[in-house]
């Protein structure tokens, strides 16, 4: 009994099925990482107060501010193991920006150069030293979604200390 209503379901609604359909590849599945990461972090920096920006938990530990402004290096710096630049104007003290308008600009902007980069991708098996251990560009393109998540975590606390409920969570 229980067969004919599900198939009867899954032929009544198939985006269920669809919508749930794994995604094929390395690049397919960074870029899907990559827009999730942004959409959080993105909306907590703009639920962050303006105010808050610069508090940090304690002495000597990023602030709110240095942290999305970290993230935008960050992905900079790791797209240059796989061989994409910086922008040229790219500001020389990043994690100096305390602006929250520059800041999730700037943070946009360093996730589009991501995105660019996997896009433009030809190998990502081909080999790289990345912190002067031997990995491939696949394991690159790992270490950025790590690296975004570790610091989404990060932000992710920091908003809760300050009562800043995520916003993907209300």
């Amino acid at each position: 009994m229980r067969r004919p209503a599900l198939l009867l379901f899954l032929l009544l609604f198939p985006s269920i099925v669809s919508a749930h359909e794994p995604v094929t590849s390395i690049r397919e599945e960074f870029l899907a990482g990559v827009d999730e990461a942004e959409d959080k972090l993105i909306a907590l920096a703009e639920a962050t107060p303006v105010e808050k920006m610069t508090w940090r938990p304690a002495p000597g530990v990023r602030s709110f501010s240095e942290v999305y402004t970290h993230v935008a290096g960050g992905n900079y710096f790791l797209a240059s193991f796989v061989g994409r630049k910086a922008p040229a104007d790219l500001p020389k003290d990043i994690e100096k920006i305390t602006d929250r308008t520059k800041i999730v600009a700037e943070m946009r902007r360093s996730f589009e150069h991501i995105r660019v980069a996997a896009r433009e991708e030809r190998d990502f098996n081909a080999a790289v030293k990345l912190f002067g251990t031997n990995t491939s560009r696949r394991g690159v393109y790992i270490t950025m979604l790590n690296h975004l998540h570790e610091h989404l975590g990060q932000a992710i606390a920091y908003a809760r200390m300050n009562g800043v409920v995520p916003p993907w969570s209300r």
